[in-house]
């Protein structure tokens, strides 16, 4: 039976609006669950029209009400994409509430680069290019918000100093040659070695940025929004979909006896359900109103046992000099890439 929204919210004026990409599987799905079962309104973006439906079907059959459903698709590895269907969403012209950036792609096993139609080196479109560009894109539309959230899904492996962030080669970003060469880098930091773990670790560093430079632009316009960046910890879903899908296509074997070792063994995992129950907490939940940047980690403290919290960043996190380098030359290789116009100013903030 579908929830009715007058359960929470007395019209559908008062219905808070979400938008949320990587819905369609893994957190995602999960935190998108919760929030229409709770009455909220979401746009899913999902990556082809065939998942756009099965997404909303799957939440259909579960109780959601369809018309708290929108769904549109959108292919992050396809920036021309995401600005059309960014162009859609402007000409509805409907405000959000949160702007929620949870999608990502991690190409583990991958020996060789994979590259966007748009040249550009797969992971990082995905996990980075696309969610700035939705940024840059639909900001005008979070505005229209009384009380604007945006919550970006970053990873702990961002730190070198962490569990995750010590195995391998660790994130970094050195002076960033890969995006001073335009379309065809493979790695951010300019090394033609490829290493598609490290590409990962450097793609949650950048958004770990980019959540630190939009807070400091907001801010210095007057807009004092909360803007979040997490790490739900070691997700490890038993499907076939998902964040896994690529590495487990490429290394099903070594993927399964990860998981049976790390999830199963160890049990140095969080469940799928959890993960998501801590977005949507992020998205709605009070506690987590404060204007201006904040991280927050799931932190492993022991077998089967996870404690979330605030955090600190990685050095290079903090950094707000380069969160600040970084988002100017995303900007520069999306423009270079594909045809955007520049993004509408901010207006004024009424005093």
């Amino acid at each position: 039976m579908a929830v009715s929204t007058s359960t929470r919210f007395m019209t559908r004026a008062d219905q808070p609006r979400l938008l949320i990409t990587g819905a369609s599987s893994g957190i995602g799905l999960e935190a998108s669950r919760r929030l229409v079962l709770d009455g909220y309104h979401l746009t899913l973006l999902c990556r082809t029209p065939q998942r756009c439906r099965e997404t909303s079907d799957r939440l259909e059959d579960d109780g959601a009400d369809p018309d708290n459903l929108d769904v549109l698709p959108m292919d992050l590895a396809d920036l021309e994409d995401v600005e059309r269907s960014c162009q859609q969403l402007l000409e509805r012209g409907h405000r959000f509430d949160a702007l929620i950036l949870n999608a990502g792609l991690q190409s583990v096993g991958v020996r060789e680069p994979l590259f966007t139609p748009q040249g550009i080196e797969r992971t990082f479109a995905v996990n980075q290019l696309a969610h700035q560009l939705i940024l840059m894109r639909l900001l005008p539309l979070l505005f229209k918000s009384r009380q604007p959230r945006v919550v970006i899904t970053a990873s702990d492996v961002h730190n070198p100093s962490s569990g995750g962030g010590r195995v391998g080669r660790p994130a970094g970003l050195g002076t960033m040659d890969g995006l001073h060469s335009g379309a065809g880098f493979t790695m951010v930091d300019g090394d033609s070695a490829y290493d598609a773990d490290k590409a990962y670790k450097d793609s949650k560093l950048c958004n770990v940025l980019m959540g630190r430079e939009l807070a400091r632009q907001l801010q210095e316009q007057g807009r004092f929004i909360p803007v979040m960046a997490w790490s739900p910890g070691l997700v490890i879903p038993r499907g076939q979909g998902g964040f896994f899908r690529t590495s487990r296509q490429q290394n099903p074997l070594g993927l399964a006896l990860f998981a049976l070792v790390a999830r199963d063994l160890l049990r140095l995992t969080e469940t799928v359900q959890t993960a998501g129950e801590l977005l949507a907490s992020l998205v709605i939940d009070a506690d987590y109103s404060k204007p201006g940047f904040a991280y927050y980690s799931n932190t492993l403290l022991g077998p089967g046992r996870h404690r979330f919290q605030s955090s600190p960043t990685s050095e290079e996190g903090a950094d707000a000099s380069k969160a600040k380098d970084l988002w100017l030359r995303c900007e520069q290789l999306i423009s270079a890439v594909i045809q955007v116009d520049p993004p509408p100013a901010m207006p004024e903030t009424s005093t």
